[in-house]
């Protein structure tokens, strides 16, 4: 029985709990009487040797129990035992088994206490101890000894009331003082209170549960240190020997070093993972910002919390570096923000996002920015890190400022090529790990990618904007006006790329209000078939200017094509093999061209066609939905081929009717045939009344041009012939009294159209035309006035002899007609005609502000 004293003078007596020490050591005991016999006998004594008390009790216990060598001297300890002594040994036994023999010796360590009977006669009280259970017991005292007190790894046993009850000496080395004054002591008190309650939670499900713990990964400091401690925790409960939990065992294990290293590896894998996924997304799009947006995509959340990328505004332009660019103090403009934090915080963040501030103040000379807006051009202070880093083209880290949300910022130069482009700011919250030399490294490696991918957007943008000027400057400037003619057009490039290829339409104003209309197509893409289109645009317009037939514009044009490939542009010789030849027409353009000459007055229009597709007409009052009409115009050969004339139709078009000029990239592809292209094509254009630029939208979006594959060039031309009463015609006689009768005729017709303003010098000059007619030229003149947005006078004879303007000598009394003309008209020029030819001039309308033309002095004087 085991005493616990409650209060004073109060004694509460209890059983000893089961799984006490006596139940491992196994504690025995028997009596001797005066007469050297057993007298008692106790039950643990029958549980150890076996042996009932009635078969010992009254038994000589050396005869019983000892070996026959050994009983002479256990008779002699007996007898001193009786006459007082105290004995403590060892004592070998062996026992008589059930089957009449003996069972193998064992040893007891036998305690003799004398004492004495009611009589006064000496007894002896013995006191046994199974000695392989006590051994057994020392040596698992001693293992639990070395294990508890000489593990490398802290151990802790904690109570049923979660405070220490005993800790090793490794834990007191990492916690500091003795192991024994870390007695009572909870984990409150090694740990910050997170990671406590964490701990303090997983002891206490242990102990209820009695399911271990592993691997319970636990953060903290040693006492007075400042480094992160990562700690791997085993817990498991402790068990008395019939199974009653009285605690929780842990076994602490330093992992900061393995953690650092899964940390390192994850931040290399990680790394990877970016660099892979940078050069996989980055680039495609050649475009500046989108290149810009994807490198904060990749690096938001996962390097960063806040990026931004700025980019010097001249060379956004396509420019050459700007003055101030090489010290850092350069324009630039912020292309891309990207954020992992709300924004309404953003305001808080130095260094995330901000407009310039001034360089009075040190911290702002130290940041160098406010609140700067996608699209927004600033400039960083001379001494600001960022400026220093675009400065020195090296990575500047940034701390972040007393009560900002950034915790720290990487200034990192994005470097293209050896020059300086931009730069790019990763920035991370408070609340992350700080940015080290990988992350450094990092930053770096995708700042140049990035760089490298925007010099070569901005390349392209510079090279695809020349490209795009060279394209628009070789195409008729917005909507192109003609008389007679309501327009619209379409060009799609095959080349996504650099928007520009071979095929070309253009609208030319010709005397008489007349209007030629060109469509071709370059046998190639890109830009070289761009500039060969170029050249033969350049061509036909020059051609244009001489006012020739459509199809000597063509032969003119073929023979320039022929030229182009050429060494020095030559043409090809005539005379050459065909093998020769074949190996030649690779450097000739060939091209294939339609030339329309428009007549407002007649409303005839003459073409030639070398190599093109048919132009197509939709007449009028045609039934509702059948398809349009293709001309029958000889297609020739291609420009560049040579060898065959080119022939001309002449067609009268009716008021109203739609011509349609078309290249091949809009009817044919390489899944459909041109017959089938064609047809679908003449099936769009059923309604010629429908206002031009819808009818160009419903053919692009109604067939399947795949464009792509090739140029598309689209000419649209609405018939509206000049009125009668905007056109005066008369014919003349040859003889000289024409001249007065032409004035006349004019100075009506003028006053007819409201035109007063022009009637004097339109009298003049047409006086003077008329006497050139008749003394230079042959058979009958016509007089001919058009109104429309210009007035245009024509004189027509038989004659072939052009007029030729020339300065006339200080003694001549004429030869000053031409200059006169000259000086007073907007234009003039000649052309020939079937039977003859015809000088004209051109007068701008009044405008109701402007009045008669009048010569200077000056210009009266340049005609002597």
């Amino acid at each position: 029985m085991s005493e616990i004293p409650e209060t004073a003078g109060d004694v509460v007596w209890q059983s000893s709990p089961p799984g006490s020490i006596y139940d491992y050591i196994r504690v025995a005991s028997f009596s001797i009487g005066p007469d050297g016999l057993i007298e008692q006998w106790s039950v643990r004594a029958e549980e150890q040797f076996g042996l009932a008390a009635s078969a010992v009790i009254g038994r000589d216990p050396v005869e019983a129990f000892m070996p026959c060598e050994l009983r002479p001297r256990g008779h002699l300890r007996v007898a001193e035992i009786l006459d007082g002594k105290e004995w403590t040994g060892v004592v070998p036994f062996r026992l008589p088994s059930a089957e009449g023999g003996e069972r193998p010796e064992g040893l007891a360590e036998l305690y003799v206490m004398p004492s004495r009977t009611a009589t006064d006669e000496r007894a002896a009280l013995c006191i046994v101890v199974d000695v392989r259970a006590l051994r057994g017991i020392e040596t698992d005292l001693a293992a639990s000894q070395a294990i508890f007190g000489q593990s490398p790894y802290g151990f802790l046993l904690f109570g049923t009331d979660l405070t220490v009850l005993r800790a090793n000496q490794r834990f007191a080395t990492v916690f500091g003082g003795a192991p024994e004054e870390h007695r009572g002591h909870t984990v409150h008190d090694y740990l910050s209170r997170p990671e406590a309650e964490r701990m303090s939670a997983a002891l206490r499900r242990v102990l209820d549960t009695g399911e271990s713990v592993t691997d319970l990964q636990i953060v903290g400091a040693a006492p007075g240190g400042t480094d992160r401690r990562h700690w791997s925790i085993n817990l498991y409960r402790v068990h008395s020997g019939t199974g009653h939990p009285i605690g929780v065992a842990g076994l602490g294990i330093d992992v900061t070093r393995r953690h650092n290293a899964a940390r390192e590896a994850a931040d290399a894998r990680r790394n990877l993972a970016l660099l892979n996924e940078a050069g996989a997304r980055m680039g495609n799009s050649l475009d500046l910002e989108t290149t810009a947006r994807e490198l904060l995509d990749i690096s938001v959340p996962g390097f960063c919390d806040l990026a931004s990328v700025d980019l010097y505004q001249s060379l956004l332009a396509g420019g050459e570096p700007a003055p101030g660019q090489a010290d850092g103090r350069g324009e630039l403009r912020r292309v891309a923000v990207a954020s992992a934090v709300p924004e309404g915080r953003l305001a808080g963040a130095s260094g995330a996002s901000g407009a310039p501030r001034g360089e009075g103040n040190a911290e702002e000379e130290q940041d160098g920015e406010g609140e700067v807006g996608v699209g927004d051009l600033h400039r960083y202070p001379f001494h600001s890190p960022y400026a220093r880093a675009l400065r020195t083209a090296r990575v500047h880290t940034v701390p972040g400022a007393d009560g900002s949300l950034v915790h720290t910022t990487l200034a990192v130069p994005m470097v293209a090529h050896d020059t300086v482009v931009g730069l790019v700011r990763f920035a991370r919250a408070k609340g992350s790990e700080p940015f080290g030399e990988r992350d450094r490294a990092l930053a770096t490696e995708l700042a140049s990618r990035a760089a490298v991918c925007i010099d070569n957007a901005r390349l392209y943008r510079r090279e695809h904007e020349r490209a795009l000027i060279l394209q628009r400057s070789l195409l008729p400037p917005g909507d192109p006006e003609a008389a007679g003619l309501d327009i619209a057009c379409r060009y799609l490039p095959g080349s996504a790329e650099s928007e520009v290829g071979g095929d070309w339409f253009d609208v030319i104003e010709l005397p008489g209000h007349r209007t030629a209309l060109v469509i071709g197509d370059v046998m190639g893409r890109g830009l070289r078939a761009a500039v060969a289109m170029g050249e033969l645009r350049t061509a036909v317009r020059t051609l244009a200017l001489l006012d020739l037939e459509p199809a000597e514009v063509l032969s003119h044009l073929d023979e320039i094509a022929r030229g182009l490939g050429a060494p020095g542009g030559t043409q090809q010789a005539p005379r050459v093999s065909h093998k020769s030849r074949d190996a030649d027409l690779s450097e000739v353009y060939l091209a294939t061209c339609v030339y329309a000459v428009y007549d407002p007055v007649s409303r005839r229009c003459t073409f030639a066609n070398a190599g093109h597709l048919p132009p197509v007409l939709v007449e009028p009052g045609d039934d509702p939905g059948a398809p349009a009409m293709l001309l029958d115009v000889p297609p020739g050969l291609p420009l560049g081929v040579g060898g065959e004339p080119f022939e001309e139709v002449e067609v009268e078009l009716p008021e109203g009717a739609l011509l349609a000029l078309y290249t091949d990239g809009l009817v044919e592809s390489r899944d459909h045939p041109l017959d089938e292209g064609l047809n679908a094509f003449r099936k769009t254009l059923t309604d010629p009344d429908r206002p031009l630029e819808d009818v160009c939208d419903q053919v692009l979006g109604s067939l399947d041009t795949r464009h792509g594959e090739d140029d598309i060039a689209l000419l649209l031309a609405r018939i509206q012939g000049l009125p009668a009463d905007a056109v005066g015609d008369w014919r003349l006689p040859r003889e000289p009294r024409s001249v007065g009768r032409a004035r006349e005729l004019a100075r009506a017709q003028l006053l007819a159209w409201d035109l007063d303003g022009l009637v004097d010098t339109t009298e003049l000059l047409v006086s003077e035309l008329v006497t050139n007619a008749l003394r230079y030229g042959d058979g009958e003149i016509r007089l001919r006035l058009l109104r429309d947005r210009t007035l245009v006078c024509e004189v027509w004879d038989a004659g072939l002899v052009q007029p030729r303007r020339r300065r006339a000598r200080d003694t001549d009394e004429g030869g000053r007609g031409l200059q006169l003309v000259g000086l007073l008209s907007a234009a003039w020029g000649a052309r020939r005609t079937p039977r003859g030819k015809t000088v004209w001039f051109e007068l701008a309308l009044p405008d109701g502000e402007s009045g008669p033309v009048e010569l200077t002095e000056e210009q009266i004087l340049s005609m002597f």
